[in-house]
């Protein structure tokens, strides 16, 4: 599955130690489905693991995990006719390789305004299979795919 017409993007399930995972208001959309775990684009060249890394650190200020899975496979969505894409690009939508880590930092690390871009205004911590409810209707089936491959890593 090559999906040239999708955006390489990377997925990131934060794990606290307790099994609850990590997540996100996007600032300035309004509600109901405006939560959902760090997100972002691959840099050409950019190894996708580091590209975790670097969007979950831009988004959260969260830098001391540990991997604890990542899903092989493409995820992918499409957009909505009423979502705009990428200025600049012709996106059907994105693909997803999607990583979970196990934060081992404290949550005063956790800063929402660590980067330019701010992306979330409010986090909280929740259990994995909310996220399904929680995500905007074209992300669900997606989430729903990362739901049922992170499952065995709640404890």
């Amino acid at each position: 599955m090559d999906l040239p017409h999708h955006r390489p993007n990377v997925g990131v399930v934060l794990f606290h130690p307790d099994g609850r995972v990590w997540y996100g208001r996007r600032a300035g959309t309004p509600g109901p489905y405006n939560w959902q775990f760090p997100q972002g684009g691959v840099d050409e060249g950019e190894d996708y693991a580091a590209a975790a890394r670097r969007e979950l650190a831009e988004e959260t200020g969260v830098t001391s995990v540990e991997l604890l899975a990542e899903i092989q496979q493409w995820i992918a969505y499409d957009f909505p006719p009423d979502v705009p894409a990428r200025p600049g690009h012709d996106w059907r939508g994105q693909k997803q390789k999607w990583f979970a880590f196990r934060f081992i930092g404290e949550e005063t690390e956790i800063d929402l305004e660590r980067h330019a871009e701010i992306e979330f205004d409010a986090w909280r911590w929740g259990r994995l299979d909310e996220a399904p409810g929680l995500i905007v209707p074209f992300k669900r089936a997606a989430y729903e795919q990362v739901v049922a491959a992170f499952a065995p890593l709640v404890i």
